[in-house]
């Protein structure tokens, strides 16, 4: 009898990332064998993003190629959670399973293409300690909870995915310290609310390495610190406690950068997006932590042309974006989300004003960070290489998380390998990446 053969397509955000290596890990330990091409797979699964309207298009997109390509296809992930929408476009998948459901469709996986017989072992068919990983072998993502309590007005997460659910402190840091000792050098810490993670245990004690732990975001993070690799925070939300975590970053524990979702700076949206709406106070958190961690990088989004958003709200807005002097700022035009409270709000803004103020604020931003990267030449920094080719090397310096953020190019790689960190001299910039030299061997 043949190995059953499995072909994943991953779509959307690194939390759905995550589910899809938990999905491919226990698929692989049940024996199957993971292909890369439509034509041999035996059947087909495609993990969604159903976010936004243009995410969902992208999944629809991705299931009607599949079923093309293939004709047996199992769906799972966020647009999962609608399977009415899923089926009347395309009735012919096989199931429908929603976000993070991983028993669901792995049984759905096993109804319509039974495992091998048990004579495989898990144990022994190479299947890492760490898992089946789609990211690089020098970094990976490290989901802490699942869910949010928040209800933004434009946001549906809360829908798809349900309220907070933090994963016991034990559980994390054991997988922390398996990807580590893989050879992993970064763990990008990720969640719906990284800041919240332990709020809904309480900060119940939780055991690691035989000693108690509270299951709280500074104990989390000091313990991340003491494994030796990079730990980056991302999706924290500006809760006060967040201030204890900047002294981490000073004295070099966890890496001086966050990654905190603003969306907006007129008290007048905040209130209408529902979120905290007090940016005077943003700029004076933002200045004292910049006073006890220098080298702090400062990443966040925002969204233009929400509902009501009057050219004296934008402006309010770029005066923030002017003063604050974020590191990385990335920019969405407002869509409407099917199920959002803000689908109700009156106010529509027009699609070319949208443009218009995604145009001015990303120029804006752009020579924030031209600004901020030429401050930095001259420098001598730590980076991780994330790519080597034609004797030149891709790395990131602490400011920069993947595929979002700038780069370090380096030109003199020779002798360079992927996930190695090195000192090097920052020799030039421009509006977004770093220019550096090697000054180590």
């Amino acid at each position: 009898m043949s190995t059953p053969k499995i072909g994943f397509v991953s779509l959307g955000c690194p939390k759905a990332l995550v589910d899809s290596e938990r999905i491919l890990t226990q698929l692989r330990m049940d024996g199957y064998q993971l292909v890369p091409t439509y034509v041999d797979a035996d059947v087909v699964v495609v993990n969604t993003c159903g976010f936004i309207d243009s995410a969902k298009q992208e999944s629809l997109d991705a299931i009607g190629e599949a079923l093309k390509e293939n004709g047996r296809v199992i769906v799972t992930g966020c647009m999962g959670a609608r399977a009415e929408e899923i089926l009347a476009a395309h009735p012919q998948v096989l199931a429908v399973t929603g976000p993070h459901a991983y028993e669901a469709v792995v049984g759905a996986v096993h109804q319509h293409l039974p495992p091998p017989p048990r004579s495989h072992d898990p144990f022994l068919d190479l299947v890492p300690a760490q898992g089946i990983k789609l990211t690089p072998r020098h970094y990976a993502y490290l989901k802490i909870s699942e869910g949010c309590n928040h209800r933004c007005s434009f946001c549906i997460i809360p829908q798809l995915r349900g309220d907070l659910v933090s994963r016991p402190i034990g559980e994390v840091m054991d997988e922390a310290e398996r990807l580590v000792a893989a050879g992993v050098r970064e763990l990008l810490v990720i969640s719906q609310d990284t800041s919240a993670y332990g709020v809904d245990l309480k900060y119940r004690s939780g055991f690691w390495q035989g000693r108690p732990l509270r299951t709280r975001m500074k104990e989390l993070c000091e313990a991340l610190g003491s494994l030796g690799a990079w730990v980056r925070l991302h999706y924290v939300y500006p809760y006060p406690h967040v201030d204890d975590i900047i002294p981490l970053m000073a004295d070099g524990k966890i890496v001086p950068y966050l990654d905190i979702p603003f969306q907006h700076a007129s008290h007048r949206i905040l209130k209408l997006m529902k979120r905290p709406a007090h940016a005077e106070a943003v700029l004076e958190r933002i200045q004292g932590w910049r006073e006890v961690c220098p080298d702090i990088a400062i990443r966040s989004t925002f969204i233009v042309g929400f509902p009501d958003e009057t050219d004296e709200d934008f402006e309010e807005l770029l005066d923030f974006l002017d003063e604050a002097e974020l590191d990385r700022v990335g920019c969405f035009k407002y869509s409407p989300v099917d199920g959002a409270p803000a689908n109700a709000l009156p106010g529509a803004v027009p699609e070319e004003v949208k443009e218009e103020r995604w145009q001015q604020l990303m120029e804006l931003q752009s020579g924030i960070s031209a600004e901020k990267l030429q401050r930095r030449v001259g420098r001598h920094i730590e980076v991780l290489v994330d790519r080597v080719e034609n004797g030149a090397a891709t790395a990131r310096s602490h400011a920069d998380a993947p595929e979002i953020d700038g780069v370090v190019h380096i030109a003199d790689a020779a002798g360079l390998q992927q996930g190695a960190l090195v000192r090097v001299e920052v020799t030039g910039a421009d509006d977004y990446d770093l220019h550096a030299r090697r000054i180590d061997g």
